[in-house]
């Protein structure tokens, strides 16, 4: 079979004192997410998703969170290596698809800015990259304000 599918999903905890970088994009708010990372919660449901759809295991099995190497760690810089990964296994990402969960802040100014980032991370034609957002309707965490939380589908093709 010359397709794959795979689906990642991450959510992280909304802290003060952290910057809010979704999709390689800093998000003007007065929180961030946690995380041993940049804690990219878009960017790493992305990476899950490309590792799933090779059954290569997720993101912590690669870049480890009690790995003081990864603190504080690019998540666009670890996408690519995870690029070059799927890449050495002969797959490349066809398009992806994803969807931002989070009740604040407001996401619609900056879906633009994200597609455009991961579409040059990961060498893709935007009409190739999908971020959509939506809320929770205040329900749960998501919806009160203490967490953000992404789905994630990318299609792998044959290279």
């Amino acid at each position: 079979m010359n397709i794959r599918i795979g689906n990642g999903y991450d959510l992280h905890r909304l802290v003060s004192d952290r910057r809010l970088i979704l999709g390689g994009v800093e998000i003007p708010y007065e929180k961030g997410l946690l995380g041993h990372s940049d804690a990219d919660v878009l960017t790493h449901a992305i990476m899950d998703a490309m590792l799933g759809a090779l059954a290569l295991g997720d993101i912590g099995h690669y870049f480890p969170p009690s790995d003081p190497k990864w603190a504080g760690a690019d998540s666009i810089m670890l996408l690519q290596q995870v690029q070059e990964l799927i890449g050495a296994q002969g797959w490349r990402v066809n398009n992806l698809d994803s969807m931002v969960i989070a009740e604040a802040p407001k996401l619609k100014p900056h879906i633009k800015a994200m597609r455009d980032r991961l579409a040059q991370a990961m060498n893709l034609p935007i009409d190739c990259v999908s971020v959509k957002a939506t809320t929770n309707e205040g329900m749960d965490a998501i919806g009160q304000k203490e967490a953000i939380a992404v789905h994630a589908v990318v299609l792998l093709v044959k290279s």
